[in-house]
């Protein structure tokens, strides 16, 4: 089983996580993971504590002359902006956050939840799915995220973005990452991570009037998993099912309301005949990661049964905007129990670029973990050999 745990404050010493279940062999790219922490500081609309931190991986445990030992991997991110021990408790719970429900629940003072509860835990979660990347690199298998539409304003891709990588590299003729080149070429140009330039320039100016007026802004990040094979989750327990896994993993990012696959909620408006996606077989494309199943239409978002289909995941999660006010809603000073204004400690207009980068992250490490449930996981060796094999089975089916 590949699990982590993460522990730290905001403004504690550091952030740490320990990766459990993590197979022995694979070669820890560190510089992969800090430009994935680099584009989580990253986005137009964030705030001042992204200037003070420079957010970089400490490998602390379970590497040997750089590749991993199958023993857990520890990696950490130490915070510039420590201060914990010389900050103060605050008075008047923030409406959104885990302020009042956390106090009451511990009857403890607000700054231990709010210290915990703060989306900067995340930045070990990503650090965590980037190393899960480097399994997953070794089998084809890529996860890309980008904003879809912020404070409203929709991001649509283009059509060459919206075609599945093989597909278009195929078209084209070219191998290798051509196709994925091109998609991180257009959303690592964006201030926003969009993959629609074009809007850009009218969501920029959204945020900066947003901020103006003291408020803030949330949207929706789309993931693509692309290469992944048949069999990934299983049918067999509720518990079990990928799909179910996927959307607790999203969901329990912080600000994250709302979590759909394929057509996702559109699919209830349809009827069956317009929803689900026909079968049909390729012998031309069997040496591809589905076998030569191929769909016209991928409505199911690459997932059927609680298990993969061949098909690339398609996941989207709606961020609603960030609970931290410059200009504060109503709340109570808990010990008068008068109504105050909410407390404001200081935040970003617009996260939903970095939560891009976020939830692709805690989708690769799922999507691993369920890869290494699939083909072992003691070693890089091993989950080759199974792979092979489960791929020359299928095939003579």
């Amino acid at each position: 089983m590949l699990r982590y745990l993460t522990g730290g404050e905001s403004h504690g010493k550091a952030l740490t996580v320990i990766v459990d279940g993590f197979p022995a062999g694979v070669t820890l790219d560190t510089s992969l993971i800090d430009a994935e922490l680099k584009r989580r500081q990253g986005g137009y609309g964030r705030g001042g504590r992204q200037r003070i931190e420079s957010d970089v991986v400490d490998v602390l445990a379970g590497v040997w002359h750089g590749k991993t030992l199958g023993s857990p991997v520890t990696l950490q991110v130490v915070n510039k902006d420590y201060k914990l021990e010389r900050l103060d408790d605050i008075a008047r719970p923030r409406p959104g956050h885990a302020d009042l429900a956390g106090a009451v629940k511990y009857g403890a003072p607000v700054r231990a939840i709010l210290e915990r509860a703060s989306a900067r835990e995340t930045t070990v979660r990503v650090a965590a799915g980037a190393l899960a990347k480097l399994i997953l690199r070794e089998f084809g298998i890529t996860v890309f995220g980008y904003v879809l539409e912020l404070g409203g304003i929709r991001a649509e891709p283009e059509d060459l973005i919206r075609t599945p990588i093989a597909e278009e590299e195929r078209a084209e003729g070219q191998g290798g990452s051509s196709a994925l080149a091109k998609r991180i070429a257009v959303r690592d140009a964006s201030l926003v991570y969009s993959l629609n330039p074009s809007v850009d320039p009218a969501i920029v100016q959204l945020i900066d009037d947003t901020g103006k007026d003291g408020d803030t802004l949330g949207g929706i990040v789309e993931v693509r998993v692309e290469g992944v094979p048949f069999g990934l989750g299983t049918h067999t327990q509720w518990d079990k099912k990928l799909r179910g896994r996927l959307a607790q993993a999203v969901m329990s990012v912080q600000a994250i309301w709302g979590v759909e696959f394929g057509l996702g909620f559109e699919a209830a408006r349809r009827k069956g005949s317009a929803v689900h996606d026909p079968i049909q077989f390729d012998p031309a494309r069997v040496n591809e990661s589905h076998l030569g199943y191929v769909r016209p239409t991928n409505n199911a978002g690459g997932l059927e049964g609680g298990m993969t289909n061949g098909q690339p995941i398609i996941l989207r999660a709606a961020k609603k905007p960030i609970s931290t006010l410059r200009k504060p809603l109503e709340s109570i000073n808990l010990t008068t129990k008068l109504p105050e204004a909410a407390e404001y400690e200081r935040s970003d207009v617009c996260a939903v670029p970095a939560a891009s980068v976020i939830v692709e992250n805690v989708v690769a490490f799922e999507i691993a973990a369920a890869f290494v449930e699939k083909f072992g996981g003691d070693s890089l060796d091993e989950m080759r050999g199974r792979y092979e094999l489960f791929i020359t089975s299928a095939r003579a089916r």
